[in-house]
Protein backbone atom coordinates (compact mmCIF):
# COMPACT_ATOMS: atom_id res chain seq x y z
CA UNK A 1 0.00 0.00 0.00
CA UNK A 2 1.33 3.46 -1.23
CA UNK A 3 0.73 6.47 1.31
CA UNK A 4 0.21 10.02 0.04
CA UNK A 5 2.97 12.48 1.02
CA UNK A 6 0.58 15.18 1.23
CA UNK A 7 0.27 15.05 4.97
CA UNK A 8 4.24 15.58 4.99
CA UNK A 9 3.85 18.18 2.32
CA UNK A 10 1.36 20.04 4.69
CA UNK A 11 3.61 20.00 7.85
CA UNK A 12 6.94 20.75 5.86
CA UNK A 13 4.94 23.95 4.62
CA UNK A 14 3.62 24.99 8.73
CA UNK A 15 7.48 24.54 9.65
CA UNK A 16 8.90 26.93 7.34
CA UNK A 17 6.05 29.46 7.32
CA UNK A 18 6.81 29.31 11.20
CA UNK A 19 10.30 29.54 11.07
CA UNK A 20 9.77 32.14 8.31
CA UNK A 21 7.60 34.07 10.25
CA UNK A 22 9.98 34.13 13.53
CA UNK A 23 12.88 34.88 11.47
CA UNK A 24 10.63 37.76 10.13
CA UNK A 25 9.87 38.40 13.85
CA UNK A 26 13.28 38.84 15.09
CA UNK A 27 14.93 40.82 11.97
CA UNK A 28 12.24 43.49 13.03
CA UNK A 29 13.31 42.97 17.00
CA UNK A 30 16.63 43.21 16.37
CA UNK A 31 15.95 46.82 14.01
CA UNK A 32 14.38 48.44 17.07
CA UNK A 33 11.17 48.28 15.29
CA UNK A 34 8.23 49.77 17.57
CA UNK A 35 4.51 49.77 16.99
CA UNK A 36 3.15 52.42 16.32
CA UNK A 37 6.08 54.75 15.15
CA UNK A 38 6.29 58.03 14.59
CA UNK A 39 8.42 58.67 11.45
CA UNK A 40 9.32 62.17 12.19
CA UNK A 41 9.64 61.16 16.53
CA UNK A 42 6.85 64.06 17.33
CA UNK A 43 6.52 61.93 20.63
CA UNK A 44 10.39 61.99 21.73
CA UNK A 45 10.52 65.14 20.66
CA UNK A 46 7.45 66.64 22.63
CA UNK A 47 7.83 64.25 25.61
CA UNK A 48 9.70 66.59 28.54
CA UNK A 49 9.84 69.28 25.71
CA UNK A 50 8.07 71.69 23.76
CA UNK A 51 4.33 70.63 22.72
CA UNK A 52 3.53 73.02 19.61
CA UNK A 53 -0.61 73.01 20.17
CA UNK A 54 -2.80 75.31 17.09
CA UNK A 55 -6.31 76.18 18.17
CA UNK A 56 -8.67 78.32 16.95
CA UNK A 57 -11.84 79.98 19.68
CA UNK A 58 -14.85 78.09 20.05
CA UNK A 59 -17.24 79.15 22.44
CA UNK A 60 -16.37 77.80 26.10
CA UNK A 61 -14.12 74.71 24.80
CA UNK A 62 -11.66 77.61 23.24
CA UNK A 63 -11.65 81.09 24.76
CA UNK A 64 -8.85 83.57 23.40
CA UNK A 65 -9.53 86.66 25.49
CA UNK A 66 -5.75 86.98 27.12
CA UNK A 67 -2.22 85.98 26.65
CA UNK A 68 -3.17 81.83 26.81
CA UNK A 69 -6.31 80.97 25.68
CA UNK A 70 -8.91 79.15 27.89
CA UNK A 71 -11.61 76.33 27.67
CA UNK A 72 -12.90 72.49 28.03
CA UNK A 73 -10.40 71.19 25.01
CA UNK A 74 -7.71 73.94 26.54
CA UNK A 75 -7.75 71.92 29.94
CA UNK A 76 -7.53 68.68 28.36
CA UNK A 77 -4.60 69.93 26.10
CA UNK A 78 -2.82 70.79 29.15
CA UNK A 79 -3.55 67.38 31.17
CA UNK A 80 -1.92 65.75 28.24
CA UNK A 81 1.27 68.09 28.45
CA UNK A 82 1.17 67.20 31.86
CA UNK A 83 1.23 63.59 31.28
CA UNK A 84 4.15 63.63 29.09
CA UNK A 85 6.29 66.46 31.15
CA UNK A 86 5.73 69.00 27.80
CA UNK A 87 5.66 72.72 28.00
CA UNK A 88 2.88 74.11 25.59
CA UNK A 89 3.47 76.77 23.19
CA UNK A 90 -0.01 77.98 22.00
CA UNK A 91 -0.64 79.27 18.41
CA UNK A 92 -4.13 81.06 17.54
CA UNK A 93 -5.35 81.24 14.05
CA UNK A 94 -7.60 79.95 11.21
CA UNK A 95 -7.80 76.01 10.80
CA UNK A 96 -6.29 76.24 7.86
CA UNK A 97 -3.82 78.45 8.89
CA UNK A 98 -2.86 75.93 11.36
CA UNK A 99 -3.70 72.86 9.10
CA UNK A 100 -1.05 74.51 6.98
CA UNK A 101 1.75 74.68 10.03
CA UNK A 102 0.77 71.57 11.08
CA UNK A 103 1.71 69.75 7.34
CA UNK A 104 4.89 71.84 7.46
CA UNK A 105 5.82 70.86 11.00
CA UNK A 106 5.65 73.77 12.72
CA UNK A 107 3.03 72.15 15.42
CA UNK A 108 2.35 69.31 16.89
CA UNK A 109 -1.29 69.25 17.52
CA UNK A 110 -4.63 71.18 16.49
CA UNK A 111 -6.92 70.96 19.16
CA UNK A 112 -10.37 73.06 19.19
CA UNK A 113 -13.97 72.49 18.04
CA UNK A 114 -13.08 70.08 15.47
CA UNK A 115 -15.33 67.03 14.57
CA UNK A 116 -14.75 63.92 12.99
CA UNK A 117 -16.10 65.10 9.37
CA UNK A 118 -13.16 67.31 9.47
CA UNK A 119 -12.45 68.79 5.27
CA UNK A 120 -8.76 67.96 7.33
CA UNK A 121 -8.35 64.33 7.40
CA UNK A 122 -5.90 63.75 4.50
CA UNK A 123 -3.71 66.08 5.51
CA UNK A 124 -3.66 65.09 9.36
CA UNK A 125 -3.84 62.31 11.37
CA UNK A 126 -7.01 62.82 13.37
CA UNK A 127 -8.43 60.76 17.16
CA UNK A 128 -10.81 59.13 17.42
CA UNK A 129 -13.86 61.31 18.02
CA UNK A 130 -14.66 61.97 21.34
CA UNK A 131 -18.60 62.76 22.96
CA UNK A 132 -19.64 64.59 26.17
CA UNK A 133 -17.11 66.77 25.91
CA UNK A 134 -18.38 70.05 28.39
CA UNK A 135 -19.46 72.99 26.24
CA UNK A 136 -19.26 70.33 23.05
CA UNK A 137 -23.26 70.01 22.56
CA UNK A 138 -24.23 66.90 20.86
CA UNK A 139 -20.65 67.58 18.62
CA UNK A 140 -18.21 64.77 18.96
CA UNK A 141 -14.78 66.45 19.40
CA UNK A 142 -11.10 65.14 17.36
CA UNK A 143 -7.53 66.34 17.59
CA UNK A 144 -5.10 66.25 15.01
CA UNK A 145 -1.65 65.43 14.69
CA UNK A 146 1.01 65.39 11.83
CA UNK A 147 0.05 62.31 9.38
CA UNK A 148 1.64 59.21 10.02
CA UNK A 149 2.63 60.03 13.80
CA UNK A 150 0.97 57.05 15.14
CA UNK A 151 2.69 56.79 18.59
CA UNK A 152 1.99 60.18 19.53
CA UNK A 153 -1.48 60.25 18.26
CA UNK A 154 -1.63 56.67 20.38
CA UNK A 155 -0.56 58.44 23.43
CA UNK A 156 -3.00 61.07 22.86
CA UNK A 157 -6.15 58.92 22.22
CA UNK A 158 -4.94 56.96 25.19
CA UNK A 159 -4.73 59.67 27.38
CA UNK A 160 -8.23 61.17 26.05
CA UNK A 161 -9.94 57.71 26.62
CA UNK A 162 -8.60 57.90 30.13
CA UNK A 163 -10.32 61.76 30.64
CA UNK A 164 -12.82 61.78 28.42
CA UNK A 165 -13.86 58.22 27.80
CA UNK A 166 -15.47 56.68 24.31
Amino acid sequence: MRRSSIPRARIALRVTTAVAGGALAAVLAGCGLTVPADPDGTLDAVTGGELRVGTSPDGELVEVSGSEPRGTVVDLVEGFADRIDADITWTVASEETLVRMLETGDLDLVAGGLTPDTPWIDKAGVTRGYPGIEGAGDRELVMLVPLGENAFLSSLETYLDEEVGR
